[in-house]
């Protein structure tokens, strides 16, 4: 059994009760889909945590490629980024950034953080215009991705293709507060689930940590509230 992790974003707690969970449900394999550090209190410890994990195959997110390239990041997200680069160490950041952008999970199905042409474009739960764009060179018959932070198990409207993502495991944008992830049973089916742990203990330390730095309002609200920003 595989367990599909991803968006982490530096939330420990969050990471150990999937883990939990996952063990409980026979989970011998993982699968780190990036976003693992970035905007979270505890970085370094996240990655640490991650790096136990064997056997474990690891892509990167735009999380990853900001950090090491803040330049290539939005202007509001710079501090973070720099915040970041500060907890890992540019050793650390830069094999992060090394990593590769997608890998094979079987023989079947491929997982990508965004989605097969971009890190920061995704599948979404009801099908976009751009769907057949996002899919352009697919070969496989089933991609695994995340980014939106939003779990969702679909056909694609537009191609052969099963899409799914099993959501975020540290900042849920879907006002469920519950860390998110799935697992592959060796049958191939996919499970979508569910653990609850203190999301308000992670909000007030990343408080704890970065102060009144100006950049962590979006992601304090994002714990706090398990949504992608105020309405």
């Amino acid at each position: 059994m595989l367990a599909l992790l991803y968006d982490i974003h530096g939330n420990l707690p969050a990471l150990e009760a999937v883990l939990a969970d996952a063990g409980k449900q026979g989970a011998q394999r993982y699968f780190i889909g990036g976003d693992v550090a970035l905007f979270g209190p505890w970085p370094q410890e996240t990655v640490e945590r991650l790096n136990e994990l064997a056997p474990a195959t690891w892509i990167r997110g735009n999380g990853e490629r900001w950090t090491a390239d803040p330049e290539s990041a939005p202007e509001p997200v710079r501090g973070a980024t720099a915040a970041a680069r500060e907890a890992l160490g540019d050793a650390l950041v830069g094999q992060l950034a090394a990593l590769p952008e997608s890998a094979a999970v079987d023989g079947r199905t491929r997982a990508w953080h965004g989605s097969p042409v971009s890190d920061v474009r995704s599948f979404e739960p009801e099908p976009g215009d751009d769907e057949a764009e996002l899919l352009t060179g697919v070969s496989e018959s089933r991609l695994i991705f995340g980014h939106t932070h939003l779990p969702f198990h679909r056909s694609s409207a537009v191609a052969d293709v099963e899409l799914i993502n099993p959501g975020s495991v540290g900042m849920p944008f879907d006002g469920d507060h519950r860390a998110a992830y799935a697992v592959l049973h060796d049958d191939g089916t996919v499970e979508l689930r569910r653990v609850a742990y203190d999301h308000g203990a992670s909000a007030a330390a990343l408080r704890e940590r970065y102060g009144d730095a100006p950049w962590i309002e979006l992601p304090e609200y994002r714990f706090a509230h398990a949504l992608a920003g105020p309405p």
